[in-house]
C-alpha cells in the first residue's frame, strides 16, 4: 500500500466496522462466569495479547522504535487510551441495557462525532476540516451521520414505549432505556479517546517506517501503546469487581466449561481489536489529508452493521409500524452520510 487508494482504505474501515458491530456476539457462548471475568479475559486478548503479537510481527525493532520515541509522545497516546478504557468499561454495560443495534448505534455515533471533529480543533487544524471542497463535502457527510443516530436514538425511545417489559426483555434482558441512554453518552464520548491517541503517534510511525515496517503496518505501535492504557484501566476495574463479587474464582471454576469461556471471551477481544487495526491499516491509503476521517467511518460502518445484526437476533421484533419507519430512515441516512463521505473522498482524491 505505498500510494493513495481510497477505495482500498473505505473497504478497510468497512471491515473494521463489521468487527466493532459483532464482537459481542461471543460472549453470549461464555456461561456461568461473571460479567467482569468475561471482560478481563477479553482485555487480555484483544488489548495486550493480540495488538502485541501482530505488532511484533510487522514492525522490525519494534523495542528501538519506542526507545526513540519521545516520553511525552508514549504517555499522550497512553493516557488517551486510559480515557479510552473508562468509555470502553461502559461499552459493554451499554449493549446489555440497549441491545447491539441501538446501543452501538448511539454510542458509536457520538464516539465518531467527537473522535473524527475534536482533534483536528484541539491542535489548532480546524480550517483543514473546511480548506477544500471535498473536505467540506466530507464533513457534511459526518454530520449527516449524527442526524442518522438521532433517527436510532427516535426509534429506541418508542420502542421502549410500545413493547412491554417482557416483550423488552425477551430481546435484551436488561432492557432499560433511561440507563442504557446514561451510560450511552458517558461511553460515547469518553471511547473518543481511542482516535485521539491513534492521531498522536504521528511521529512512532515515522520511526517504525525508518525500522523498515510496511506503510500498512505503520501505525501499530501506536496502536499497541493506546490499548495498553486501556488495558491498565480495565484490569483494575475487573480485578475489584472480581474482590467485591467474590467471582474471582470464575476462572477455575470446574462446575463451567473453562476452556470455552476463554475460548469466547478471548475470540470476543481479538474480534474488537481488529476494527482499530483495520483503521489503522487503510489510513496510509487515504492519504495524510483525509486520514483523520478514518475513525468516522469505522464507527459509522459499526452503527450500519450493528443495527442489521439487532434486527437479525430480533431485537426490533414486535415493534409499530411508525418505529420501524423511524428506523428505517435512520439506516437510509447513515448509508447516504456513508456515501457522502466517500464522494468527498473522491473529490479530495
Amino acid at each position: 500500500m505505498d500510494t493513495a487508494n481510497p477505495a482500498l482504505g473505505m473497504i478497510l474501515f468497512a471491515l473494521g466496522g463489521l468487527c466493532g458491530a459483532c464482537f459481542t456476539l461471543p460472549f453470549k457462548k461464555v456461561k456461568g462466569w461473571a460479567y467482569e471475568s468475561s471482560w478481563l479475559i477479553y482485555a487480555i486478548f484483544g488489548l495486550v495479547l493480540f495488538p502485541w503479537a501482530l505488532a511484533l510481527a510487522t514492525v522490525p525493532n519494534l523495542f528501538e522504535v519506542f526507545r526513540q520515541a519521545p516520553a511525552s509522545v508514549l504517555a499522550r497516546c497512553a493516557g488517551f487510551g486510559a480515557l479510552w478504557g473508562l468509555g470502553g468499561l461502559t461499552w459493554g454495560l451499554m449493549i446489555r441495557y440497549l441491545g447491539i443495534g441501538l446501543g452501538l448505534a448511539i454510542g458509536c455515533g457520538l464516539c465518531s462525532s467527537t473522535g473524527t471533529l475534536i482533534p483536528p480543533i484541539v491542535t489548532g487544524h480546524a480550517a483543514d476540516l473546511v480548506a477544500t471542497t471535498g473536505k467540506q463535502v466530507v464533513l457534511i457527510g459526518v454530520l449527516l451521520s449524527l442526524v442518522g443516530i438521532v433517527f436510532v436514538g427516535a426509534a429506541g425511545k418508542s420502542k421502549e414505549g410500545e413493547l412491554s417489559e417482557e416483550e423488552k426483555k425477551k430481546a435484551v434482558a436488561e432492557f432499560d432505556f433511561k440507563k442504557g441512554m446514561i451510560v450511552a453518552l458517558f461511553s460515547g464520548i469518553a471511547s473518543a479517546g481511542m482516535n485521539f491517541g491513534l492521531q498522536s503517534g504521528d511521529m512512532m510511525q515515522e520511526l517504525a517506517l525508518k525500522a523498515g515496517a510496511a506503510e500498512k503496518w505503520q501505525g501499530m505501535p501506536v496502536l499497541v501503546i493506546v490499548l495498553l492504557g486501556g488495558f491498565f484501566v480495565n484490569l483494575a476495574w475487573c480485578i475489584q469487581q472480581n474482590l467485591k463479587n467474590k467471582s474471582g474464582g470464575d476462572y477455575l471454576n470446574g462446575k463451567t466449561n473453562i476452556a470455552n469461556n476463554l475460548f469466547f471471551a478471548g475470540i470476543a477481544g481479538v474480534i474488537w481489536a481488529c476494527q482499530f487495526v483495520c483503521q489503522k491499516a487503510g489510513e496510509p491509503a487515504m492519504g495524510k489529508s483525509l486520514a483523520y476521517i478514518s475513525f468516522a467511518i469505522v464507527m459509522g460502518s459499526s452503527i450500519f452493521f450493528s443495527t442489521l445484526i439487532g434486527i437479525l437476533i430480533g431485537e426490533w421484533g414486535g415493534v409499530s409500524k411508525r418505529t420501524k419507519i423511524l428506523l428505517s430512515i435512520g439506516i437510509v441516512i447513515l448509508l447516504a452520510a456513508f456515501s457522502v463521505v466517500s464522494y468527498g473522498n473522491k473529490l479530495s482524491a
